[in-house]
Order: structure tokens, then sequence, then C-alpha cells
């Protein structure tokens, strides 16, 4: 069975993920247009049918779109967010008394895991970020006759980062972290300093060295050689270069020895599908 995720789109223009987990396909965050949505998952053989939910991890506008809520209205997909996530959409989601009388929004608690089918689970992570209630997920498959267990994290968008989110996010098979900005680049960038301090503070976005610590500690706390695949998130366009966010993360793995593939998703196409749950998929290269 396909177990696999996709990152259709990140950055400040969009963000959209898809999750394929036992036969379960859910998008994390639908930030982007519905045409566009649709034509980056057609582009990696995906359709709106296959689709069983959302999960959002902040209502920010580059997360979640107004028309996608209208389409998911059409066809009865639902949304699990935080609840104060509510208080948000019901102010700026046109849809949201016929979604909500759908019964289409499900809440979830911080740091509680629930059940996204019988053999995966999801744990909401908090993080500090200046859109009020923000949140990772780890997700959790359990080994099954068509495959063997697996784990992902995912955290897109936080200012900093603490022990207990490393510790959340120890020995997955799979990460997918933000690294947004280089400092220097940020720091020279002609941006107005309120924009600067914004970033830059403790509910802004995460640099590559502050990703890179992250990503060291995640390793400290993991069983040796458990990380497969590391996929940078949210890389700024203007602050930001592919290569420094991926040489940042290789310094601190050829520190500890490790050999783990690095992808750097983008904003304007779909990336590559990660396979999970079956050792023989990845080829790891530094």
């Amino acid at each position: 069975m396909a177990i696999g995720l996709t990152v259709l789109g990140s950055g400040s223009s969009g963000n959209a993920t898809l999750l394929e987990a036992d036969g379960f396909d859910v998008l994390i965050d639908v930030g982007l247009g519905p045409r566009q949505l649709a034509g980056r998952m057609a582009s990696v053989g995906v359709s709106w049918p296959r689709i069983r939910g959302v999960l959002l991890t902040h209502t920010h506008g580059d997360h979640w779109n107004n028309r996608v809520f209208a389409h998911l209205l059409r066809q009865r997909i639902p949304v699990w967010c935080h609840r104060e996530h509510l208080d948000v959409l019901r102010q700026h989601c046109t849809c949201f008394t016929a979604m909500q009388q759908a019964r289409l929004f499900r809440t979830y608690e911080s740091q509680c895991e629930f059940p996204l089918t019988s053999l995966v689970r999801c744990l909401p992570l908090p993080v500090r970020h200046d859109s009020g209630a923000t949140f990772g997920f780890r997700f959790d498959g359990q080994a099954s006759l068509l495959g063997d267990g697996w784990s992902v994290g995912y955290v897109s968008d936080l200012g900093r980062w603490d022990l207990r989110l490393a510790a959340a996010l120890a020995d997955v098979e799979l990460l997918a972290i933000e690294f947004n900005h280089d400092v220097d680049m940020q720091l020279s960038s002609g941006r107005s300093q309120l924009l600067i301090d914004r970033v830059l503070g403790d509910e802004g976005h995460l640099s590559n060295e502050q990703a890179a610590e992250l990503l060291a500690e995640i390793v400290r706390r993991s069983q040796p050689g458990r990380l497969r695949q590391l996929v940078q998130l949210h890389l700024s366009r203007q602050c930001n270069r592919p290569e420094l966010a991926r040489q940042a993360a290789e310094t601190w793995l050829r520190a500890a020895g490790l050999e783990v593939e690095i992808h750097t998703a983008r904003q304007e196409i779909a990336s590559q599908r990660f396979s999970l749950g079956t050792r023989e998929a990845a080829s790891p290269a530094a």
C-alpha cells in the first residue's frame, strides 16, 4: 500500500503537503489556489476523490485558501484544526457556517494524539509563531502485512524551538522542517526593519542555523540511523538559497557521521514523492 509524503508547495506564496498513509490521503494545509492545488496533485497522480481530510497547522493566509474550503464543502472533505483556528475561520471563511453545519470541522488538542486511521496516529505539536495557535505534527504508522512501521515529523512555521519539540520528533524516519532564511541575507535584504524583526523574532521563522541546531538535537535523541530523509521547508525566495540551507544541514549531519538524504522543497513545483516504511526504497546520500 502506498505510504509517502509529497510537498506540493512550500513558501510564503502558499503551502500544501500530501501525506499518503494506509490508503488515507491527507493534505497538510491548503494554501494554494484551487486550480494550482489540483494541478500539483495531478502532477503526482492524485485527484480530489482520494483526499480524505485536511490538517491545518495555523491560519495565516499562505496555509489555507477560502476557495479551497468551498471545494472541501462541496466534496464533504473534513478539516482537522485547533479550536482557536475556528475563531479565525469564522471571521474570514465565507463558507464557515455551511461547513460547520455539515460537521466538517474536527478539532484536535495540543499534544493529544488522535487516530487518522486504525493504523495511523497524529500528534499535534505546539510551536511559537505569530499566528496564535500554530502546530507541527508527528505521524506514526503501525507495521502491517503490507509494510513496516514508519514515522514522519512535519514542522513548517516557527520562530524558535525547544527541547520538548526535539524530543517529540526523535526517531522519525522522515523529518520535514523549516529552513526559512539566512540571517546575513535577511539583515541586508532592504526589507523594512519591522519585517526583519518579525522574521528574526521568537515568533517568526527559523534561520538555517536554528533549523540545523534543531536537526542536530533530534538526531542526538534518536536511534542511530533512524532518520533517513530530511525535507527543508518554507525557504525564503529573497533571503535564502537552497545551497545555503543544504550546507547548514550537512555540517551537522557530517559531524554526527550520518548519511541522510536532503531535499529542499520549492514554491513553484511539487517535490518528488518520499516513500516510507520500506528500507529498500531509500538510497542514502549525504
